[in-house]
C-alpha cells in the first residue's frame, strides 16, 4: 500500500506564518508553534494589542469629527431652512458605509459557519479515533478471555482424556503453551488501555467550547446587523433620536468588534504556526499526555512507508502460534479421536474457539494498521474552514 498524500499548508497558513513576530521588548521571536514559551505568548499578545491600537485610533477619529461637527460649524441665520453644507455627502457616506458593513456581516456569518463546520469535522475525527481504539481494546480482551477459557477447560479436559498416551498429552500441552503465548502477545496490542487521555472527552470539550463560541459570534453579528438596519431606518426617516441611539450602540459594537478582531487575529497567527508543521508539536504533546512510545505515535500520526508498524513482530508471532495450534488440533483429531472418542467434544470446542479467535485476529490486524486510525481531519481542510476566522473578525471591525 502506498503512503498517504503529504500535507501541504494552504496559502493562508503560509502568509500568516511569514509575518514577523516580536515580544514586549520588540525582540524577534521565531515563528515555530510554542505556546508554552513566554516569548511566544508575548508575541501573540502583541498581535492582539494591535486591535487595541486600532480601537484607540477609531475613537480619536470619531471624537475629532464630533468636536469639529458640533463646535466648529458656522452659526445658521434664524429661520434658515437651507441644509448644512456637506450634509448630503455625510448622509450618503453613512449609507454606503452601512451597506458595506451589512455585506461584511454576511461574510462573517459565512465564516462563522465554515469555522463551525471545520471544528465539527475535527470532533468527528476524534470520535472515530475513540471508536477504533475502543474496538481494539474490546477485541484484545475478548480474544484473551476466549483463549484463557479454552486453556482452563477444553485443553485441561483433553489432557485428562489423553493421559494414557504421553505423546498425545505432550501435543495437547504444546497447544496449551502456544495459546498462552498468543494471549501474552495479544495483551501488548491494547496500547491505549490505561491511557488517561480520552479522545471522546477531548471531542466533547471541543464541541462544548465551539457551541458557545458559535452562539457568541451569531449574537454579536445579529447585534451589528440590527444596529446597521436601524441606523439606515433613522437616516431614511430623518429621525434624529433614532440616529443618536444607534450611534451610541455603534460605539458599543465598535469596542466589541475591535476586541473580537484582536482575539481572532492572535488565534489566526497561532493556528498558522501550528498548521505549518503540526506533527512535531502534536507528537510531543500526545507523548507527554499518554506516555506512549515515540514509535507508536510516529506510526499512527505519520502513517507512511518510512515508519514501520511497531506491532508487526507481535502480530507475526501471534499468527504463527495460531497456525501451529490449528495444525496441532488437526493432528490430535486425526490420531486421538479413533482411540479416545470422548476427546472429540473438547477438540470441536477448541476448533470453534480457534476459528472465532482467528476471525477476530484478522479484524484486529486491520484496526491496528495506521490507515484505520489515520482517518482524522486533514489539516489543510481544517484550515480552509478556520481560515475564515480572521476574515470574520476583520469584517466585524469594519461594520462601524
Amino acid at each position: 500500500m502506498g503512503a498517504p498524500p503529504g500535507y501541504r499548508p494552504s496559502a493562508w497558513v503560509h502568509l500568516l506564518h511569514q509575518l514577523p513576530r516580536a515580544d514586549f521588548q520588540l525582540r524577534p521571536v521565531p515563528s515555530g508553534f510554542a505556546p508554552q514559551e513566554q516569548e511566544y505568548q508575548q508575541a501573540l499578545l502583541l498581535v492582539a494589542a494591535l486591535a487595541g491600537l486600532g480601537l484607540g485610533l477609531s475613537l480619536i477619529f470619531i471624537a475629532v469629527y464630533l468636536i469639529r461637527f458640533c463646535c466648529c460649524r458656522p452659526p445658521e441665520p434664524p429661520g434658515s431652512k437651507t441644509p448644512s453644507p456637506g450634509g448630503g455627502c455625510i448622509t450618503w457616506s453613512c449609507i454606503v458605509a452601512l451597506l458595506a458593513g451589512c455585506i461584511g456581516i454576511g461574510i462573517g456569518f459565512y465564516g462563522n459557519s465554515e469555522t463551525s463546520d471545520g471544528v465539527s469535522q475535527l470532533s468527528s475525527a476524534l470520535l472515530h479515533a475513540n471508536h477504533t481504539l475502543s474496538a481494539i481494546d474490546h477485541l484484545v480482551l475478548e480474544m484473551v478471555e476466549r483463549l484463557g477459557e479454552a486453556v482452563r477447560t477444553e485443553l485441561t479436559t483433553l489432557e485428562e482424556v489423553l493421559e494414557p498416551r504421553t505423546e498425545l498429552v505432550a501435543a495437547a500441552r504444546g497447544a496449551r503453551r502456544q495459546a498462552e503465548a498468543v494471549a501474552q502477545q495479544l495483551q501488548g496490542l491494547a496500547f491505549w488501555q490505561g491511557v488517561p487521555l480520552s479522545p471522546l472527552q477531548v471531542a466533547e470539550d471541543v464541541s462544548f467550547v465551539e457551541e458557545y463560541r458559535w452562539l457568541a459570534y451569531v449574537l454579536l453579528l445579529l447585534l451589528e446587523l440590527l444596529v446597521c438596519l436601524f441606523t439606515l431606518l433613522g437616516l431614511a426617516k430623518q429621525s434624529k433620536w433614532l440616529v443618536i441611539v444607534m450611534t451610541v450602540m455603534s460605539l458599543l459594537v465598535l469596542v466589541l468588534s475591535w476586541g473580537s478582531m484582536g482575539l481572532e487575529a492572535a488565534t489566526a497567527v497561532g493556528l498558522s504556526d501550528f498548521c505549518s508543521n503540526p506533527d512535531p508539536y502534536v507528537l510531543n504533546l500526545t507523548q507527554e499526555e499518554t506516555g506512549l512510545s515515540s514509535d507508536i505515535l510516529s506510526y499512527y500520526f505519520l502513517c507512511n512507508q518510512a515508519v514501520s508498524n511497531p506491532f508487526q513482530q507481535r502480530l507475526t508471532l501471534s499468527q504463527r502460534a495460531l497456525a501451529n495450534i490449528h495444525s496441532q488440533l488437526l493432528g490430535l483429531e486425526r490420531e486421538a479421536v479413533p482411540q479416545f472418542p470422548s476427546a472429540q467434544k473438547p477438540l470441536l470446542s477448541l476448533e470453534e474457539t480457534l476459528n472465532v479467535t482467528e476471525g477476530n485476529f484478522h479484524q484486529l490486524v486491520a484496526l491496528l494498521h495506521c490507515r484505520g486510525l489515520h482517518k482524522r481531519l486533514p489539516l489543510s481542510e481544517f484550515w480552509s474552514k478556520t481560515a475564515w476566522v480572521p476574515v470574520l473578525a476583520l469584517d466585524q471591525g469594519q461594520v462601524t
